[in-house]
């Protein structure tokens, strides 16, 4: 019996501090493997900057930017594994859908809401403190629409003001007077002041409720301030790399760290916002997502660091190239369709149409009415007159949209 505990006596248990240390931590390779990374570095930089400066200086730059919001939406979720088709979430965003949502549905209309609000924003906020809370969700703070954000601001002052009122605990003094009819005014009023003091009461206990995170759907040993610290610390060490660079290591870290449980597609944002926020790409939001499909899941999940950073590089390189392609495509559209409205009267729709369509991969008829202010049978007949191509092949529910 001495020989088996003698042995367990020999091995030394690792600390909990080390432990963590070796899973929050990511180590940039120190020197760098210039001589993989250099080549496909130029490259990704080369093609980011003339993608970028085309859209600069384009008429349908817009269009570019939000076609590709639900392209790379779809991509992240393809990536996982799981198949949104781009239809299903163009009319899912526009509160149309032909069928109940799915799970992979509503996460895809997630990473949209998340890319139209980085896009939206300044360019340092979404790797801020305040930005990044909201983005993770942190403390039921998910306005990732970013809708009444003045209003809610607004709004939380009223709302204490009112709470500091609500709070106290006296009655409100009945007014002075002989009057029946005034004394039972003021009574209900101090009645409905009671009522509102125990409503904001369990408001306010609910919201508290509502932001502790259940054990079932979280693991409660996955401190996510800590691996943000230490995605952060990442960041800091690339400071001094060319954006590419680091925006490839920001998002090989996110990978390496996962600091959240159920957001793991925000590290390529948070990439993509980097590359904004050095001023590579000051005219769009690079599709990692889209690059990132190219690229065999051998390379993206390698054991070699040096080969997930040139994965990650040559994702950069494809999603630029691809945006390209796409850009002289839709633009060569655009100017065919223009075509068609020669002659037209000047209250006519279907200039507007263009410009609608070059906004969305597909548009139904229900989007046209409601974005043009017309009628279903109108808008039918205006896709009709501008020739736009069937997309869904469906007898109901009919889209349409440009190559």
């Amino acid at each position: 019996m001495t020989e088996p505990i003698r042995l367990i006596d020999s091995v030394s248990t690792a600390p909990d501090k080390v432990i963590k240390a070796l899973l929050l931590g990511y180590k940039t390779p120190d020197p760098l493997p210039w001589a993989a990374i250099a080549g496909p570095l130029a490259t990704a930089e080369d093609a980011l900057a003339r993608l970028d400066e085309r859209l600069a200086k384009s008429p349908i730059r817009d269009g570019w930017v939000s076609r590709n919001h639900f392209t790379d939406a779809c991509a992240s979720l393809w990536l996982e594994g799981e198949l949104v088709h781009l239809e299903d979430l163009v009319l899912h965003d526009a509160g149309m859908d032909i069928r109940a949502p799915t799970h992979e549905l509503t996460r895809a209309r997630a990473v949209l809401r998340a890319r139209r609000r980085i896009d939206r924003e300044k360019l340092d906020w979404a790797l801020s403190p305040a930005g990044l809370a909201i983005l993770r969700g942190q403390d039921g703070m998910d306005d990732l629409d970013g809708v009444g954000g003045e209003q809610e601001g607004g709004g939380g002052r009223n709302a204490k003001e009112a709470g500091d009122v609500l709070e106290a605990d006296e009655p409100l003094a009945l007014a002075a007077s002989d009057d029946p009819l005034l004394e039972a005014f003021a009574a209900v009023d101090a009645a409905i002041a009671k009522a509102d003091r125990a409503l904001a009461r369990d408001s306010r206990t609910h919201m508290r409720r509502a932001t502790e995170r259940d054990p079932l759907v979280y693991d409660i040993d996955w401190d996510e301030d800590a691996r943000i610290a230490a995605w952060r610390d990442s960041l800091d060490e690339a400071r001094s790399l060319p954006p590419t660079l680091a925006a490839a290591i920001a998002a090989d870290a996110w990978r390496s760290i996962e600091p959240l449980q159920h957001r793991p597609w925000l590290g390529q944002l948070l990439a993509a916002a980097l590359l904004r926020q050095r001023g590579k790409t000051r005219s769009h939001l690079a599709c990692l997502f889209d690059g990132l499909k190219t690229i065999p899941r051998e390379r993206r999940r390698s054991r070699d660091i040096a080969t997930r950073l040139v994965a990650e590089l040559d994702a950069i390189t494809a999603a630029a190239e691809a945006g390209l392609k796409a850009h002289d495509r839709w633009l060569n559209q655009r100017t065919l369709l223009l075509r068609k409205l020669t002659g037209r009267r000047s209250t006519s729709k279907l200039p507007a149409l263009v410009d609608y369509v070059l906004t969305r991969p597909v548009v139904s008829a229900g989007m046209i009415a409601e974005e043009l202010g017309i009628t279903s049978r109108a808008a039918v007949s205006l896709v009709i007159e501008l020739g736009l191509r069937e997309a869904t092949g469906r007898g109901r529910y009919r889209a349409w949209g440009i190559l």
